[in-house]
């Protein structure tokens, strides 16, 4: 059994593969994958200055192999699926990435690859997204609520080849550094990307997303395999605080041994409001919902 060694490459396919094959055509014509060096552009749902995308930057800087450009979002996204910012404009504020032209947004994992993508922000459309690396696992259904699978997602809906990249994160295990070996697992896929999408031989009605082990360092090697349909079932369980234990890695795992517990802003309840958090494997998730009761 090579599940649990082993890398996955996970084919997302969609129906409508005639109007993204049209947009890939009409990207080719702004990209510079036959300059001297592709461009990258990284994305994630854990935030701007998540580890999984620093480290994956890093690596990437230092091959010099690539002109590496990050649209990320601000502040925390997991789990935020594939939304997007309508009513109102985002902000998007340059920081400092090494080797890197970054910029920080106020939008969602699908609101910062497509306006990375869009030439608006950046000079040219890059000729890869890359939407990681996750901290905690994305497999099975829970593709439709990662907001890590919906950044790459979004730039392959728009024309533009994408990964989503996650690291099966585990609590009192995994460390920092696995997120470095992680990327570095991951560049001969990159590469290989890369190299087929120079040859044109690059197939256009699917991206990648790949899930890494947790032993990452000593994985057994590469597989690829079709969609899965397993799926964590959540609850909700009445709470009479707005503090629960436990932080959200992805939409799949929670981590347990975590000293903070996250924090919700409940200023606004009163004794009418009910307050519920998600429940996952008997786990609490912070997420509160206020219902009000009627008078």
């Amino acid at each position: 059994m090579v599940v649990p060694t082993s890398l996955f490459l996970l084919s997302f396919l969609v129906q409508n593969s005639e109007t993204v094959v049209q947009r890939k055509k009409e990207m080719e014509n702004n990209s510079i994958i036959s300059g001297d060096k592709p461009t990258v552009m990284v994305t994630n749902d854990d935030g701007i200055e998540g580890p999984g995308l620093l480290a994956l930057v890093q690596v990437l800087v230092s091959t010099r192999r690539y002109n590496v450009l990050v649209c990320a979002p601000d502040t925390e996204q997991s789990a935020v699926s594939h939304c997007i910012t309508w009513r109102h404009p985002i902000a998007a504020k340059q920081v400092h990435i090494d080797g890197a032209t970054a910029y920080a947004v106020s939008g969602s994992p699908a609101d910062c690859a497509s306006l990375g993508i869009s030439k608006t922000l950046f000079p040219s459309v890059p000729d890869l997204v890359i939407s990681g690396i996750n901290m905690g696992s994305n497999c099975g259904y829970h593709v439709i609520y990662s907001g890590t699978v919906a950044g790459a997602r979004e730039a392959f809906l728009n024309g533009v080849p994408a990964i989503s990249v996650s690291y099966d994160w585990v609590g009192a295990k995994s460390s920092i550094n696995d997120f470095t070996l992680s990327a570095e697992a991951c560049l001969p896929i990159i590469n290989g990307v890369l190299a087929e999408l120079r040859n044109k031989t690059y197939p256009q009605n699917c991206f990648l997303n790949i899930d890494l082990p947790a032993n990452i360092a000593n994985h057994k090697g590469y597989k690829l395999t079709k969609q899965g349909k397993s799926l964590i079932k959540m609850g909700w369980r009445e709470v009479t605080s707005d503090k629960a234990g436990g932080k959200m890695l992805s939409t799949m795992v929670m981590e347990t041994d975590s000293t903070a517990s996250t924090e919700i802003n409940t200023s606004a309840t009163s004794a009418e409001h009910l307050l519920f958090t998600r429940e996952v494997d008997n786990l609490a998730v912070a997420v509160l919902v206020k219902v009000v009761l009627p008078m």
